[in-house]
């Protein structure tokens, strides 16, 4: 049976916090949409009048540098909301959303949205609370990603993914997203050099494999000790 859209609101990080009667309200003005691979969800500068929450699949939000060259931002998984800043702000989005892979998300428009929260007080205190949790995560990841040498970095960001996303597989977990070594230096702070020196040392020893449509992570326990320095 199809899930109904209170319970995908439900699942979602921001909304999670809502009643269920907020959530019907909520559920009554929302709608899905599906995105192919690599299909724009929207573009730097395109007016905010949708709030995205990814349902399934992965969505990249990244800015175009002056040379050309894109910048990734973040990478987006089934409950996050993509672009709710520039929604709440009503301004213009800062940044680009692109599908990694299908996608499915849920489309909220931002008049009904701001027209719901000016009339129903409980569901402005269940979304502050779904707000604080994400924003919780969110500074618990960057604690993560930021400390310590690049390559412990890299492993935890390879970590994560293996937990988020990772499909079990004969010689390990199997991650089903194609990163470019720009893009891994990107999400991680440091220099392509870097990247492709570490994953070149890294595929040698076994540790993790890149596939034709992702990654292959053969040793965690090696990743594990790498990421703990």
């Amino acid at each position: 049976m199809q899930e109904s859209l209170p319970d995908i609101i439900r699942r979602t990080t921001i909304f999670r916090r809502l009643s269920a009667d907020d959530r019907q309200r909520l559920a009554a003005v929302a709608s899905l949409r599906e995105f192919d691979k690599g299909a724009l969800l929207f573009s730097e500068g395109d007016p905010s009048d949708y709030l995205y929450t990814v349902v399934t699949g992965r969505v990249k939000v990244f800015k175009t540098t002056a040379r050309g060259t894109d910048v990734i931002l973040e990478i987006f998984g089934p409950g996050d909301p993509v672009g709710a800043v520039a929604v709440y702000e009503s301004r213009a989005y800062p940044a680009s959303a692109v599908a990694l892979e299908p996608t499915t998300v849920l489309l909220i428009p931002r008049q009904s949205f701001f027209s719901l929260l000016e009339t129903y007080p409980t569901m402005v205190r269940g979304l502050l609370t779904g707000l604080t949790h994400r924003l919780v995560e969110l500074t618990n990841r960057l604690t993560e990603l930021s400390g310590g040498r690049v390559e412990a970095r890299l492993a935890r960001f390879f970590l994560k993914l293996t937990d988020d996303i990772g499909q079990r597989h004969p010689e390990g977990t199997f991650i089903p997203m194609a990163l470019s070594r720009q893009e891994l230096a990107d999400m991680i702070g440091t220099t392509i050099e870097t990247s492709i020196r570490i994953m070149s040392r890294w595929g040698k020893e076994n540790v993790v494999r890149t596939e034709k449509d992702g990654f292959l992570v053969v040793d965690r326990q090696a990743l594990e000790s790498i990421g703990q320095t």
